[in-house]
Order: structure tokens, then C-alpha cells, then sequence
């Protein structure tokens, strides 16, 4: 067990108390999700459907169920590389999913060019202001396909969904910029900034397409057009034995029939199934504070619960 009153209230300084060691999951650097990961019924399927059919895979769920973990493990076991991920807001843009250009940090070097001749850099050199995006990285020619998470897709303005499937379709996208300028070659920063590739004539083509996960909360409807081109899946409502086989993977404990875990998790199920909004975290979260030695008084336990296992569709 973790919980314990480490803060008091009283402001009595206590500098010789120390923390227990942190969740698996709240450990930095982060450890990587994709070797505990439980995927449900169905969704290897649907991922090996994608794989082959060059597809994105399109992921439907309530937050918290896992839609943003499994293309981590994906990315292990099929050894694609660090996972891009582009995350979806109202502002998101097709534009900078591809590519940023920084306009105003090439006229301020053409000033510095101007007033210093010892300025570093030259802003005659457009690519040094170019830095592709998450999308644009994914889509550069490469033998083996990037992994890309397009997370919560339907948080974004109703026409990026439309936006992005003729980039999709083709594999492709302009440098408007280096084409402008009639660059044939250009040395550009990708997402990943220690890393750079080089651009011809202003155009990038991919040559394996990227495996793509795109989440959804369910909040925003999309067109067929773009349905069409997904393979899609939807989280399954959890049961007791995956939630059980989750607590074994992340936590290292069994759960016992008859014991508080046990409880808990049949109560979080339970909840799920009546419609409440809970993540899979709020129950790890729980059993991590209250496993162990137990805690004597049931109203302490009781408020850790009510604590932790709040309905996120609540204040």
C-alpha cells in the first residue's frame, strides 16, 4: 500500500519523510507502454487489417480506454520507431500537421543579415526555416513505415477530416515554399529536430505508407467519404478478466476472488456498464494507493475511492 498521510495540514515542517517509489506509469522518462498493453477482442485483427491494407486504423472509445496505446505496441513489436503523434484541437490544420514555415524568423535574420555581417546563419537559406510536421515526417520516403497516432481526430474543425484524406489518398505533399524558390535539393528539419532529410524539388513521396491510428471519443460525427478509407474499430466495454489481466500487467499483482481489488474492480466494471465515464487509469490509480496492508478504517478507504474513481463526465 502508498497511501499514507504524507501531508498533514498542520504546517509542521517533516523534511525526513519520504515518498514511496511511483506508479509504473508516473515513472520518467516514461516506460513504454506498448509491453503491458491488453488488447481487447478484435482489435488485432483490425490492426492487421490496417497493416495490410495500407489503411489508417480509426479507433472509437471513452477516454481512458486505451485507444492511444496500442500503436505503441505495434511500433514494438514491428519495430517502426518512436511513434509521431499529432494532437487534434479545434486549431489543428492540415498545414502544420505537413510543414512549418517561419516566415517572421527569416525576415528578422534578413534585418540581422543587414545590420551584423557576422550574423549566424543566412536567410537566404529557406530550408534552415522549414521544419516538417508529425504528418509531413510520416509521409517521408523511408524502407520501413513510420507509426503515426492522429489523436482525438474528431476534436478538429469539421473540414480537416475532409482535409487530410487527399493527402492520404495520394502519399504526398508540395513544399510550396521550396518550389517557389526553385529549390532542387533542400536539407529540411522533420519532426524529430536532430533528424533531417532531404527534399527534391519541393515534393515528398512516400514509399511505405505509414501505420496510422487516428482516436475518437465519439463526440463529432464523420463523413462516409472519410469512414470509408479507415478500418474501424470500437472499444469494447471492459470485462472483469481483462481488467484483472491490466492490474496483473501494470501493477504485478494478481487479483483474488474475494479480494478488495477484486471488488474494486468488479464495482469499476459495473460502473462502465451503467454508463459512467471511468478510465483505466482511475482504477490502477486506486488499487495502487489502497493494495497491501490494509486499510483499517473503511471510511479512509472509502474516501480514497470516491477520491480517484470520480465520473469524468462530471465536474
Amino acid at each position: 500500500m502508498t497511501w499514507n498521510t504524507f501531508y498533514t495540514g498542520t504546517g509542521e515542517p517533516r523534511p525526513h519523510t519520504w515518498l514511496p517509489p511511483a506508479p509504473p506509469w508516473r515513472t520518467f522518462p516514461h516506460r513504454p507502454a506498448g509491453d503491458v498493453f491488453q488488447p481487447p477482442d478484435g482489435l488485432t485483427d483490425a490492426v492487421n487489417a490496417a497493416l495490410c491494407l495500407r489503411r489508417p486504423l480509426l479507433i472509437t472509445g471513452p477516454p481512458g480506454s486505451g485507444k492511444s496505446t496500442v500503436i505503441e505496441q505495434v511500433a514494438l513489436e514491428l519495430g517502426l520507431g518512436a511513434v509521431l503523434r499529432w494532437q487534434i484541437t479545434s486549431r489543428s490544420t492540415l498545414a502544420d500537421a505537413l510543414y512549418r514555415y517561419d516566415a517572421l524568423g527569416r525576415i528578422h535574420a534578413h534585418r540581422l543579415a543587414r545590420d551584423r555581417a557576422d550574423a549566424p546563419g543566412s536567410p537566404d537559406d529557406i530550408a534552415s526555416f522549414l521544419q516538417l510536421g508529425p504528418l509531413g515526417t510520416a509521409l517521408l520516403p523511408a524502407r520501413r513505415p513510420r507509426a503515426l497516432l492522429v489523436d482525438e481526430i474528431d476534436k478538429a474543425d469539421l473540414d480537416l477530416p475532409g482535409d487530410l484524406l487527399d493527402v492520404l489518398e495520394r502519399g504526398e505533399y508540395t513544399v510550396v515554399e521550396l518550389l517557389r524558390e526553385n529549390r532542387r535539393a533542400a536539407e529540411v528539419r522533420t519532426w524529430e529536430p536532430e533528424v533531417v532529410h532531404g527534399v527534391e524539388n519541393g515534393r515528398v513521396r512516400c514509399t511505405e505508407f505509414p501505420f496510422i491510428v487516428m482516436t475518437s471519443n465519439g463526440d463529432q460525427e464523420l463523413s462516409p467519404a472519410f469512414l470509408r478509407r479507415c478500418v474501424r474499430y470500437t472499444m469494447p466495454p471492459p470485462t472483469v478478466s481483462l481488467m484483472r489481466e491490466v492490474v496483473r500487467s501494470h501493477l504485478g499483482l494478481e487479483v483474488h476472488e474475494g479480494s478488495p481489488e477484486a471488488e474494486l474492480v468488479r464495482e469499476f466494471v459495473e460502473r462502465v456498464a451503467a454508463g459512467e465515464t471511468v478510465a483505466v487509469d482511475q482504477l490502477l490509480s486506486t488499487i495502487h494507493l489502497l493494495n497491501g496492508t490494509a486499510v483499517t478504517d473503511a471510511a479512509e478507504r472509502e474516501r480514497v475511492k470516491r477520491l480517484l474513481l470520480k465520473d469524468l463526465s462530471r465536474a
